[in-house]
C-alpha cells in the first residue's frame, strides 16, 4: 500500500504507517499534476488537509485509489458521497484538533474582553506618547466568570468550548438543530474528574437573547447562521468568535452590528473570501483576527497524523 499525504502529515503518523509496512511517498504535488502522479506511482491512499481538492474528476481519473483521508473535521474539499459511491473509504479526524480550536476560541475571547488585540496594535506606535490615554481607553474590560456563554454546535469542538467555559465559571447554553444531552467530563491533573450534564436547545431566539459571549462551532453551511435577524435578538455588547467556516456569519451585517454597538467585539479565524479577507475586516479595530489557525498546533498535528495512520492500518487489514 502506498500513501501520499499531499498536504503533509506529522512524523508520528508517518512513522506509524512505515512501521505497519506501508510505503510513504515524500512528495507535495500541485493540483494540476496530482492525477498523473497518483496513477504513475500507483497511490492507494490520498491524504489531504484544506489545500488539496478531491473532486469527481480526480476520483474518476484515479481508479486505483482505495482511501481518501482529510486531516481535520471539515470535508468540504472532498466529494465525499461520490467517493463512497465509487467504493472508496473516506476518513477524517473529527476530534483530533478539537481542543486546539477550542483554546483558540478563548484566546480570542480573552483578547476581545481585555482589548489585547487593539493594544497590541497600538503600543508599538503610540505606547511612548499616549500611554495614559490608552490605559484609560482600554479600562472598560470584563471578566469571563459569571458571564453567559453560548455555543452553536455540540460536536467535538463545541464540547471542548463548553468545558473551558465551565472551568472559567461561565454559564453555558448550547444551540443545536435537535435538542440533545451530553455528559461533559472535566478531568484534572491529579486524577479528579467532574461530570456535567449539558442539554442543548433548538430555539434560536431564546438561545440568543441573554448571551455575553457566542462561539460558532458548526460545519460549513449553505446559508448564514448569524445575520441581521439574529443580531437583533442579541443583547447589546456581545462578543462573538467564529472559528467554524467562512459563510456561517454575514461579515457585512457583522460590521453593521459592531458599528451600532450591538456587538462589542468579534473575532474571525475564518472568512467568506478566504484566503483574501475583505480589507474592511482587516482594518476594523473591533475585530480580533487570525489566518485560519484554529487547529494549527503541534499537539493537534500529532494527534491528526496518528489518527489517520491508525485508520489506514485498520482498513488495510480488510483489503
Amino acid at each position: 500500500m502506498k500513501v501520499l499525504a499531499n498536504d503533509g502529515i506529522s512524523k508520528a503518523g508517518e512513522e506509524l504507517l512505515k512501521g505497519a509496512g506501508i510505503e510513504f511517498l515524500e512528495a507535495k504535488v500541485s493540483q494540476e499534476h496530482l492525477i498523473n502522479f497518483i496513477n504513475e506511482n500507483k497511490v492507494d491512499v490520498l491524504l489531504v488537509r484544506s489545500a488539496t481538492k478531491v473532486r469527481k474528476d480526480l476520483l474518476d481519473a484515479c481508479p486505483g485509489l482505495k482511501i481518501v483521508g482529510r486531516g481535520g473535521v471539515g470535508m468540504d474539499n472532498i466529494d465525499v458521497e461520490y467517493a463512497i459511491e465509487k467504493g472508496l473509504y473516506v476518513i477524517n479526524t473529527p476530534n483530533a484538533s478539537s481542543r486546539s480550536v477550542a483554546e483558540m476560541v478563548f484566546a480570542h475571547f480573552f483578547s476581545l474582553a481585555r482589548f489585547l488585540h487593539e493594544s497590541n496594535r497600538l503600543m508599538p506606535l503610540e505606547g511612548d506618547t499616549h500611554f495614559k490615554a490608552m490605559k484609560k481607553a482600554f479600562s472598560n474590560a470584563i471578566e469571563m466568570d459569571g458571564k453567559t456563554l453560548g455555543v452553536i454546535g455540540f460536536g467535538g469542538i463545541g464540547q471542548e468550548v463548553v468545558k473551558i467555559g465551565i472551568s472559567l465559571g461561565m454559564k453555558v447554553k448550547v444551540l443545536t438543530r435537535k435538542p440533545r444531552t451530553e455528559t461533559i467530563s472535566l478531568e484534572f491533573f491529579d486524577g479528579q474528574k467532574v461530570d456535567f450534564k449539558i442539554s442543548s436547545d433548538n430555539n434560536t431566539d431564546e438561545f440568543l437573547k441573554d448571551l455575553d459571549f457566542l462561539s460558532i462551532n458548526t460545519p460549513k453551511t449553505k446559508e448564514y447562521i448569524i445575520d441581521t435577524p439574529q443580531f437583533e435578538k442579541m443583547k447589546d455588547g456581545i462578543f462573538i468568535v467564529n472559528t467554524a467556516r467562512g459563510g456561517v456569519i454575514n461579515e457585512v451585517t457583522l460590521l453593521d452590528a459592531i458599528e451600532n454597538g450591538k456587538v462589542a467585539g468579534a473575532a474571525l479565524d475564518v472568512f467568506e473570501n478566504e484566503p483574501s479577507p475583505e480589507l474592511t475586516l482587516l482594518m476594523n479595530p473591533n475585530l480580533s483576527l487570525s489566518p485560519h489557525l484554529g487547529g494549527n498546533t503541534k499537539d493537534a498535528q500529532q494527534k491528526i497524523g496518528r489518527e489517520l495512520a491508525e485508520q489506514i492500518i485498520e482498513i488495510k487489514k480488510k483489503l
